[in-house]
């Protein structure tokens, strides 16, 4: 995002009508509870390194702490986006965009989940 689209963005919170506070609520919580979600995928990353080592080796581990840890990472900004875009549309009266991150965090918790049936099997 350049720092044009990032002014315009911002801009567009200026714009358009309030929406129902109902509305703008719910939003906030659906914000707050993608970044519970990410604070889950961090606490994740440090248990496994912190106690996998004995279970889970370094090979396998290492990447997977990585891999949720920038996952994290990756969802609190899109959290943001979304949180930007929804508030956007509210208040311009248009159709609220697709949740594209719940893409992102289906694919980290099944890679997790398949990542520990690996590790439990082997």
């Amino acid at each position: 995002m350049t720092v044009r689209s990032r002014t315009i963005a911002w801009a567009g919170l200026r714009q358009g009508n309030d929406p129902d506070p109902r509305f703008t609520m719910a939003n906030e919580r659906t914000y707050l509870a993608w970044i519970r979600t990410a604070l889950a995928l961090i606490a994740a990353a440090l248990a496994l390194e912190a106690f996998g080592g004995t279970v889970v080796p370094t090979t396998i581990r290492l990447p997977a702490a990585i891999t949720l840890l920038a996952g994290a990472v990756l969802v609190v900004a899109l959290a943001l986006i979304r949180w930007l875009r929804v508030e956007i549309a509210l208040r311009h009266r248009r159709s609220l965009p697709l949740p594209g991150s719940a893409v992102l965090v289906a694919l980290l918790v099944a890679g997790a989940g398949l990542a520990a049936v690996v590790v439990l099997v082997w």
